[in-house]
């Protein structure tokens, strides 16, 4: 390691900033640079569980594992199936008993930044390009600002990664699926009867080629989407709740009641994703960690883990290897295959969601990994 690399992470989403505290605690600076004005600018989305073996791990080697046990949810690792007859077809019984804690996205977001010293996340640049300045080196530009030079640039942004297309032609291709996100607020208070339909986690209700999927989050809100298989134009004349409701008429009351407790917020998510086994070759000063490098559905919630697993291994191999660029090739091979397993199930889970048989297949993974043996 040499602690004189000018390293700047594109990006402060999870991933973007465990790569930071990680290599902040070992004496390795980094600069991170977000195009939001700050953290609570826009929604960071609905709840996550985080792995023993990535998300939780990368949190342990930051130095956060006390932070994340105050913000985690064991209580909330249930999951409840339903068919859109309101008759209950799985349910956990030990919705606490698992080591994949539920955490508000928010929540996390908030205990990196909070371990990161003061000027290290620049708020409110948004990056446009990126340029070569000899010796394989970067700097990045905002209009006529120009930061840098940097000798690694980390692309941490996303899905529309705008360092993607300097190591990869290949961009996120719609999957098919459409998610319409609606919450409900102080569920257990003002009502308890959808508080008792969703539980302690998540409830997920099948039927008719279409799909409702409610996860309980921190404050007791309740964030939930409807699924459809539909172009992405589709979207945009049905953001409203009697819109939405329509769309489920004949199914049981009590599910339809979902719809007439959420707020008026209704956002619609279209899933991309991009290709399993999704990988460049090297290019010494630039690398892409999470959803910029593979890109999945959200089915099998490996997305986040993913993403803080790659800062942590990335971080690793930085600051055990003198050259940063053997560094970056190591890291970057070994999450080239790593990811392939988590990159194919999501594939399949988004390829078979509202299918004729989704119903019973989404009853036997429940069954397979939710009961006791």
């Amino acid at each position: 390691m040499t602690s004189s690399l000018r390293i700047a992470i594109v990006g402060a989403g999870p991933g973007g900033l465990t790569l930071a505290r990680i290599l902040h605690r070992h004496g390795l600076a980094a600069c991170v640079f977000e195009r939001e004005r700050g953290p609570l600018e826009r929604p960071q989305g609905g709840t996550l569980d985080l792995h023993v073996e990535s998300g939780q791990l990368a949190l342990q080697l930051a130095g956060l594992e006390d932070a994340f046990r105050r913000i985690a949810r064991y209580e909330d690792q249930g999951a409840r199936l339903m068919d859109q007859h309101g008759r209950l077809l799985f349910a956990d019984p030990n919705p606490d008993d698992g080591d994949r804690p539920e955490v508000d996205r928010t929540q996390l977001r908030q205990i990196l930044l909070d371990s990161l010293p003061e000027g290290c996340v620049q708020w409110g640049v948004n990056i446009n390009q990126i340029r070569p300045a000899g010796a394989a080196r970067w700097t990045l530009h905002q209009g006529e600002i120009t930061h840098g030079p940097f000798d690694l640039v980390v692309g941490a942004d996303g899905a529309w990664s705008r360092l993607r297309p300097l190591l990869s032609p290949y961009l996120p291709q719609y999957s098919g699926l459409t998610f319409i996100e609606f919450g409900i607020d102080d569920v257990d208070r003002q009502h308890p009867h959808i508080a008792t339909l969703v539980g302690r986690g998540s409830l997920q209700v099948l039927g008719g080629a279409k799909a409702i999927i409610v996860q309980r989050n921190a404050n007791a809100h309740l964030r939930g989407y409807a699924i459809f298989r539909v172009p992405t134009e589709w979207a945009a004349k049905h953001l409203s709740l009697a819109a939405l409701k329509a769309q489920f008429e004949g199914w049981h009351p009590d599910i339809l009641a979902l719809f007439e407790a959420a707020n008026e917020t209704v956002l619609a998510r279209h899933i991309h994703a991009l290709p399993v086994g999704h990988c460049w070759s090297h290019r010494q000063g630039l690398t892409l960690i999470g959803d910029a490098a593979h890109l999945m559905s959200p089915f099998g919630g490996e997305g986040v883990n993913a993403a803080m697993l790659d800062a942590a291994e990335l971080a690793h191999h930085l600051l055990s290897t003198p050259d940063c660029s053997a560094a970056v090739q190591a890291y970057e091979n070994h999450m080239f295959e790593r990811v392939i397993p988590a990159a194919q199930g999501s594939a399949e889970g988004a390829a078979t969601q509202l299918s004729h048989d989704s119903l019973a297949l989404s009853l036997a993974h429940l069954r397979q990994h939710l009961t006791p043996q």
